[in-house]
């Protein structure tokens, strides 16, 4: 089994585990590293995850691997965190958890930076260059997050 075929079938496993404790399961990826492999659990839920959430989020990812061994019997790492910054807004709560920052949206037709103002199931408004465009989702091709810096006075 291809290491994409692996992080699909734990991503289904352990989608409804996670929920359990009210997180979302943002992202579940495989790596070979020599005789061990690296399993990375992405969570998050609105208003962000704590220390707390992931030391949970591990205790819990660990037992459903371990009591269905779904890691087989070759050792492995677990790393569970927040699925920071760099990921791509794919689903509606994506939009929503990252109302008031920039964003570069790239659709078919166009590329364009702006703020989220707000989203719901279909859209994301943005503040682009201070006019308000709205956005629907099935319209774009890639969303990210852009890191501002700010310069301290």
């Amino acid at each position: 089994m291809s290491t994409a075929e692996t992080s699909d079938r734990l991503a289904e496993e352990l989608t409804v585990p996670v929920q359990a404790l009210g997180l979302d399961l943002e992202g579940v990826d495989v790596k070979v590293a020599g005789q061990r492999r690296l399993l990375r659990v992405a969570v998050d839920k609105d208003g962000g995850i704590t220390l707390d959430d992931v030391a949970e989020a591990t205790r819990e990812v660990s037992r459903v691997l371990d009591e269905r061994v779904l890691m087989g019997e070759r050792a492995y790492t677990l790393e569970v965190s927040s699925p920071g910054v760099d990921r791509p807004l794919t689903h509606p709560r994506h939009w929503r958890r990252n109302t008031g920052r920039l964003v570069k949206v790239t659709t078919d037709d166009e590329t364009l930076t702006g703020r989220i103002l707000a989203s719901d199931d279909d859209g994301a408004d943005l503040d682009v260059s201070g006019a308000s465009r709205r956005v629907a989702y099935d319209e774009v091709r890639k969303a990210l997050v852009q890191i501002e810096f700010t310069k301290e006075s």
